[in-house]
């Protein structure tokens, strides 16, 4: 690379409860390895990070991505060419905590990757580079956002010499348009209920595709015809979207076909198939396997009553 990487800022290394070891950041172990200087700040509003930032490691340009901190106006001034982010939404829509997550749970298609400068405000920065991807209608979170970084990362690699030269700067940027801007708060973990019953089946689907990674998505289920039975909690793990439509129905049943799943019709009357699920406590199967566990009981979808 004709590149110096003089430092690395990451998360401080988590202590796991058991035996108490300490375990670094994925991205600190690999800077270890490769004798990179690294800072791991609880804040990156710490004094004492900043002064080292600042003062020893005295960084020409700052990249940043997923890391999750608000960058206060003092380490933001310390790199003379700036701060450069790399964002996996086409800014400004999906700025925010989630933005993977809340584009595929809005089904949007296509995704797309910012590189931009860092500004005080979040992801509000001016656009030095964005890419468009076409993604299938079945692609999860968890394909997906690895996928935009790393084209992110050569869009990033390719501005830089630009960047470096002047020739793009937080001037000449392209300024972000605030009437387009779509948030993209953190995700709570309620969220990753199905309601089949208000949702419909492309809303439940591309659920389940946004939060493959956290939380997940859940229902739950009767097995059996004792009404009075405690519902069985389950995860969703896999789903996708039928043509057809039927009259809603709590009944879910499983379909004809050898790698059909399970049929669930919506209060629309969409109808969701789940092709693999894990009750709690379980491993991921295929809906085969579990209907096969359930021994013939029937199965009906339920709304779980709230406290």
């Amino acid at each position: 690379s004709p590149y110096e990487v003089v430092g690395v800022v990451t998360q401080p290394p988590k202590r796991r409860k058991r035996r108490g070891k300490v375990i670094p950041s994925p991205v600190g172990e690999v800077a270890d390895e490769l004798d990179i200087p690294v800072l791991c700040p609880e804040k990156a509003k710490d004094p004492s990070f900043l002064d080292d930032l600042e003062y020893n490691i005295k960084p020409d340009l700052c990249i940043t991505a997923a890391y999750g901190q608000y960058l206060p106006k003092r380490f933001l001034s310390i790199p003379k060419f700036g701060t450069l982010n790399i964002h996996p939404s086409l800014l400004p829509r999906w700025r925010g905590a989630s933005p993977v997550q809340r584009s595929l749970e809005a089904g949007d298609n296509p995704l797309g990757v910012t590189v931009l400068f860092t500004v005080s405000k979040m992801d509000a920065g001016p656009i030095v580079d964005q890419k468009t991807c076409n993604i299938d209608v079945n692609e999860k979170a968890s394909t997906v956002l690895p996928y935009l970084f790393d084209v992110g990362t050569k869009s990033l690699l390719d501005a830089i010499p630009d960047v470096l030269s002047g020739k793009i700067s937080m001037n000449s940027a392209m300024v972000q348009n605030e009437d387009g801007v779509v948030n993209a708060p953190m995700i709570d973990s309620a969220e990753g209920e199905i309601r089949v019953w208000e949702e419909s089946a492309t809303a439940a689907h591309n659920k389940c595709r946004g939060f493959s990674i956290w939380p997940g998505t859940f229902m739950y289920f009767q097995v059996g015809d004792i009404k009075e039975a405690e519902p069985m909690k389950v995860k969703v793990v896999s789903t996708r979207v039928l043509p057809e439509t039927k009259d809603p129905t709590d009944s879910i049943e499983l379909g004809p076909g050898k790698k059909d799943g399970l049929r669930i019709v919506c209060g629309d009357g969409s109808i969701l198939e789940i092709l693999e699920i894990q009750p709690v406590t379980r491993k991921v199967m295929d809906a085969k396997s579990f209907v096969n566990g359930l021994r013939g009981e029937k199965i009906k979808w339920v709304k779980f009553p709230r406290n």
